[in-house]
């Protein structure tokens, strides 16, 4: 039934943005870490997203220049990336991480945009689960229509 396939495109989306909340996590969680090597230090992570077009539809009788109908639509996680930033250096010679030059490294992680990040992921979250009742609520509405 070709209705039900709104609960697979939002359940795609919750799923997008549950990977991208729990990457924003991570970046946060790792933002205060230090390392004594740049090339060890954590490096902040970004899901990249993918829009994927599961099937098409038949052509529809007549149509001009070849367009179709019945398409769906959904997103998927294609990958987590990794910032190739530098990371920042700090001149601590007493910490016991520091290197031979008394420098530690710091994650190429920025706290204000992570947390944009992770306010804007929140949100596309509870749309789709606002759509997800939306669609629920419909159809049962639908149902009731023959009961009267």
């Amino acid at each position: 039934m070709p209705s039900f396939k709104v609960f697979d495109i939002a359940g795609s989306g919750l799923s997008a943005q549950s990977v991208r909340l729990n990457t924003v996590a991570s970046n946060l969680a790792n933002a205060d870490s230090v390392s004594g090597d740049p090339a060890t230090v954590y490096k902040a992570r970004h899901p990249v997203f993918q829009a994927v077009r599961a099937s098409l539809g038949a052509q529809a009788p007549g149509a001009a220049g070849g367009a179709s109908q019945g398409s769906d639509a959904a997103v998927r996680v294609a990958g987590i990336v990794q910032n190739n930033a530098a990371p920042s250096s700090r001149y601590e010679p007493g910490n016991p991480l520091a290197d031979s030059n008394g420098y530690v490294y710091a994650p190429n992680v920025n706290v204000v945009e992570e947390m944009v990040d992770m306010i804007s992921a929140s949100r596309a979250y509870q749309n789709n689960v606002e759509v997800l009742n939306t669609s629920k609520d419909l159809m049962l509405a639908t149902l009731k229509l023959g009961q009267s």
